[in-house]
């Protein structure tokens, strides 16, 4: 399958289709965490910057992430809310590529979220000052055990209202096969006027 050939007549023309179908193939072939994904971000002069995060979720509406609103990729977003996403699956040789603009999800989309993570997970969130510069990581240590305290066996967590969830609307998906030789093969989804999806072969 490295080296499994992505032909036009074999691609859905739903490229949420076309994605959801390779996404289940990573899977199946035990590729650890097929939701990871690179987030580009950039600043309003275009300055960029690109992490892994996870994959949340993704539907009609597009591709859902969380992060703290205080982060570096939270202030890029902030001011310049477009972005791109890659998934790159190596024992399948496939990369696919997203791009499109990004907005806020709300508050109950996000307290959904937070409420489904394990409690420490909720604790290190509302503990750390994301991408800021901090003394030791003993200092962040102490201050999870220190909010651990003052929370108790309390039945919910605060929500972080600086913390939540990111939605990118694609406007275009590129599906990279590995193939022999490097004449891997591309296809570009993107959009037409009249909102349906175009299909083109990319040189490698």
């Amino acid at each position: 399958m490295h080296s499994r050939p992505l032909r036009e007549a074999d691609a859905d023309p739903d490229p949420l289709v076309q994605f959801r179908r390779w996404f289940e193939e990573a899977a199946a072939a035990g590729v650890r965490l097929p939701e990871a994904m690179a987030l580009a971000t950039a600043t309003a002069d275009g300055s960029p910057s690109v992490r892994m995060v996870l994959m949340k979720g993704c539907d009609r509406d597009g591709f859902r992430f969380f992060t703290n609103h205080e982060s570096r990729k939270g202030a890029e977003l902030a001011e310049n809310p477009r972005g791109a996403l890659l998934f790159y699956w190596d024992p399948l040789g496939r990369q696919v590529r997203i791009e499109g603009p990004i907005s806020r999800l709300d508050e109950a989309a996000t307290a959904a979220y937070v409420r489904s993570r394990p409690r420490a997970s909720q604790l290190s969130a509302l503990a750390s000052p994301q991408s800021r510069p901090i003394a030791s990581r003993e200092q962040l240590e102490g201050r999870v055990a220190e909010l651990a305290a003052q929370l108790g066996e309390r039945a919910e967590l605060p929500v972080p209202s600086f913390w939540g969830g990111y939605l990118l609307a694609p406007v275009s998906y590129e599906f990279w096969q590995n193939r022999d030789d490097r004449l891997h093969d591309r296809l570009l989804y993107s959009r037409t006027e009249d909102g349906r999806w175009r299909i083109q072969r990319l040189a490698p």
